[in-house]
């Protein structure tokens, strides 16, 4: 098992110590007299993951910090591979809660202890848009290949559905997480997995190829567990999630990182042909000012903008971005930015922001691959790139094509590579198709940029 804590109060990343449990070790004090809560995690999107600031961010990570908070306590984090590894944590004893999307089932509530629950998913099998057919039963999934990860809630769902239809198979992969099972299914490599419409949700938004052939399960409730001498801890999780402080957490929790998501649309294209006549021509002026002054393009601007905030200046995030660009208060502090919803400063700020990006980049390497590379450290962070280009020396591949990079950028959210980067783990596939996105929508935004440079 590889893994590694954060204490909030350092955030500075250990490397863990990794043993056998021993009966002969003193019992792990409570969080109440040590005044540190020592909980177990896996780096996934809907857990806990570092933000292209290198900021601890998630649900679970908001979640459990809301509740040491309020307690006065700090939190102590050892993050895993995987939910096998989450739950093997725990058993040990060297942690007190584990949080990690965990469903609450019958089998795990005969190990621990049963802690609060914070939200409700279905269970759903999701396939690729490629298939022929879409399975809407049990028995149409015959033949198909599925692949779900090992020790999930998934592996017993389907178990339970091979009672009635026995020839139903699917392998168990101990490797791959789900998003990375969802992922592939996406890029056609899988026809099926199963994952909680939590996650499918996130996912959607970069891979529009995944299509939710059905619900499995509905009702089920995630949340943390506890070890099974942590009895009182157990119980004050659920008073807490229960109280007003709790259920404000969990409001808040959701506004950040789901409700929003259904607000975007990615990939509708007529949605931006629209745009292009009744939006950009407010913009255009701009684009082009800002490329004067930076280098950058106008119309690779333009399409950054657009899949920033879909050029709505008023554009505000529950994660804190805001304006035509969609800039942090950092970000936008670093570009001399003071009011990011006016778009001439959110414009100009973020065409900067992706100058430095692409100058910090080495001056041999081609174009368009620097821009590409300069894209993808705009939308998931520059150690983060960092980290991709190192991963693609190790495999012999090479760091500066963008070709490349597409295979190996998504290893970051693979628990085979991520653990041995510098920077952990991140959602990898994104500024795949962040980038991908944003040349599809130069595409059919350039042809405006060249009717206005023959009218300017």
């Amino acid at each position: 098992m590889r893994a590694f804590w954060l204490s909030t109060s350092l955030m500075l990343p250990l490397l863990a110590l990794q043993g056998c449990s021993d009966s002969s070790a003193p019992a792990l004090e409570s969080p109440a007299k040590s005044g540190t809560l020592k909980v177990v995690s896996r780096n996934s999107a809907t857990s806990y993951y570092l933000d292209r600031h290198e900021q601890a961010v998630g649900p679970e990570y908001q979640l459990i910090s809301d509740f040491a908070a309020d307690r006065g306590w700090q939190v102590e984090w050892t993050l895993v591979d995987s939910t096998a590894e989450v739950l093997d944590t725990l058993a040990e004893g060297t942690v007190h809660l584990a949080a990690a999307g965990l469903t609450h089932l019958p089998e795990r509530d005969k190990r621990f202890r049963s802690a609060a629950a914070h939200t409700q998913v279905s269970e759903q099998l999701v396939c690729s848009r490629s298939l022929s057919s879409m399975p809407d039963s049990p028995a149409d999934m015959i033949g198909l290949d599925i692949q779900v990860t090992a020790a999930s809630s998934y592996v017993q769902t389907l178990k339970r559905l091979q009672a009635d239809e026995s020839d139903l198979q699917f392998i168990e992969d101990a490797e791959r997480t789900t998003e990375v099972l969802l992922a592939d299914v996406a890029m056609g490599k899988v026809d099926c997995t199963v994952a909680d419409s939590n996650i499918v949700q996130v996912m959607r938004r970069q891979f529009p190829d995944l299509e939710i052939a059905m619900d499995l399960r509905e009702g089920e409730q995630l949340g943390w567990y506890a070890a099974r001498s942590q009895r009182t801890l157990a119980r004050q999780t659920q008073r807490w999630i229960n109280s007003s402080a709790g259920e404000n957490a969990v409001s808040l929790m959701q506004q950040r990182y789901y409700n929003y998501i259904g607000d975007f649309d990615f990939v509708d294209f007529r949605a931006l042909n629209r745009r292009i006549a009744d939006r950009l021509p407010r913009y255009m002026d701009l684009f082009v000012q800002a490329e004067q002054e930076t280098g950058i393009p106008a119309d690779l601007l333009a399409a950054l903008a657009y899949q920033e905030s879909h050029w709505d200046p008023q554009a505000v995030s529950p994660t804190g971005v805001r304006g035509i660009m969609m800039l942090t208060q950092n970000t936008a502090s670093d570009v001399g930015v003071s009011n990011r919803l006016d778009p001439q400063q959110s414009i100009f700020g973020g065409a900067r922001y992706l100058a430095d990006r692409h100058a910090r980049l080495p001056e041999d390497i081609p174009e368009p691959d620097r821009t590409f590379l300069a894209l993808a450290s705009y939308n998931i962070g520059r150690g983060h790139l960092l980290d991709a280009r190192q991963l693609a020396r190790e495999l012999g591949k090479d760091p500066d094509s963008w070709v490349d990079m597409r295979q190996v950028l998504p290893l970051k959210a693979d628990e085979r590579y991520y653990p041995q980067t510098r920077y952990g783990y991140a959602r990898g596939y994104e500024p795949v198709y962040y980038v991908q996105r944003i040349r599809n929508y130069r595409d059919v935004i350039a042809p405006a940029f060249a009717v206005y440079a023959q009218t300017d």
